[in-house]
């Protein structure tokens, strides 16, 4: 019965209904759209990794855009250099920024809170001076193209298509289903681990190393796995994203993408599941949003470049959910869904005040005995 009513839960349902969307999404969108929507699912994957580092762990980091460019130019060296199937070069991405954060992780873990994020900052500067003087590997300043996923007679080249039976899928959602796909199973991953021990370990590292220690915890043990699994997620996501923009360059891969990274895990909502896909969705698509509004004028809106008045808006929410509502998305849906919930309630109830209530009535009580 009570894995009935988990089934049937509001947020179950809103959970179902919600991939459901997902999936059919590729048919009700336009071309740009559909665009904006498969560069936000690829960007999901690695903030879903990001979560489980700095939201999960407590491991704040500033270097994820190092780690999406190592993905990319994995992809770019397997699969154009060594035309491997994107079968091999995904999961290759991955495995390659993993081991960077294994190789990173044993000098972060010595350090936390703001020293550790200077560390992971010094990651983009040292990334982008290796890529632009690693013409082998990234094209050089001028950057270089990324092939396409080809997987057996799956195609996702430009101009090829899907026909499912008279259902036409283009490249747009070729790469959209493909990504969709990772992310249902990065967050169902991420979601599973955080029952297990190690999750509880990461948890417990995050509310407090010395008492994460006290029950046992390795904590450097815990961190380097958070760093590794993080890395390897930020990994597949940049190879993806790469691989659907078809052509990068080394400045692309800078403070102001792992940024973005943050903010939308933060907004999202830090430390939660579904967390991390709300806040891609607010940050990512946000500059096509913009543009969008009526007194938006080609690439600026109100004289400020569309870029900088995307980074404005979502520096501004970084600020309004600390403020207001620290889970952010996710925490302000649960309060909506709970009010609706107590909406019915008698005003005689106690409501979340009343441990507090009870608290402060026990000490008086065994004054008086």
């Amino acid at each position: 019965m009570t894995g009935a009513r988990k089934l049937t839960s509001p947020r179950a349902l809103a959970v179902a209904a919600a991939i459901v969307v997902a999936f059919i999404l590729p048919f009700l969108l336009g071309a740009g759209q559909l665009t904006t929507a498969t560069f936000v699912v690829i960007a999901a994957i690695g903030a879903v990794g990001l979560n489980l580092l700095t939201g999960y762990t407590g491991q704040i980091s500033l270097g994820q855009a190092f780690f999406l460019a190592v993905g990319a130019y994995t992809a770019a060296v397997l699969g154009g250099d060594h035309e491997l199937s994107a079968a091999i070069w995904i999961p290759a991405a991955g495995v390659v920024a993993a081991v960077c954060g294994l190789i990173v992780g044993p000098t972060a873990v010595r350090l936390r809170g703001l020293y550790l994020a200077i560390v992971t900052l010094g990651l983009i500067p040292i990334g982008q001076h290796i890529f632009f003087n690693a013409p082998d590997i990234s094209g050089g300043p001028a950057g270089r193209a990324i092939v396409p996923v080809v997987i057996g007679p799956f195609d996702f080249g430009v101009g090829q298509e899907l026909d499912l039976g008279g259902l036409i899928i283009n490249r747009d959602g070729l790469y959209y289903y493909l990504a969709l796909i990772l992310l249902l199973l990065s967050v169902l991953y991420v979601a599973n681990l955080a029952r297990t021990r190690l999750g509880r370990a990461m948890q417990a590292t995050r509310d407090g190393e010395i008492a994460a220690a006290v029950l046992g915890v390795d904590s450097t043990r815990t961190k380097l796995a958070a760093f590794t699994i993080s890395s390897f997620l930020a990994g597949i996501s940049g190879a993806l994203f790469a691989s659907y923009l078809s052509y990068v360059q080394p400045g692309q891969w800078g403070l102001v993408l792992s940024i973005q990274y943050l903010a939308a895990i933060i907004v999202g909502g830090i430390g939660t599941v579904w967390g991390p896909v709300l806040g891609s969705i607010f940050v990512f698509a946000l500059p096509e949003l913009i543009k969008s509004l009526p007194f938006a004028t080609g690439s600026e809106i109100w004289g400020i470049p569309i870029n900088a008045a995307s980074s404005l808006v979502y520096g501004v929410m970084i600020i309004a959910v600390f403020l207001a509502e620290p889970r952010g998305m996710v925490g302000l849906g649960s309060r909506v869904m709970a009010l609706r919930a107590n909406r019915g309630s008698e005003p005689s109830e106690l409501g979340p005040a009343s441990p507090t209530l009870d608290r402060t009535v026990q000490p008086s009580t065994e004054a008086r005995s």
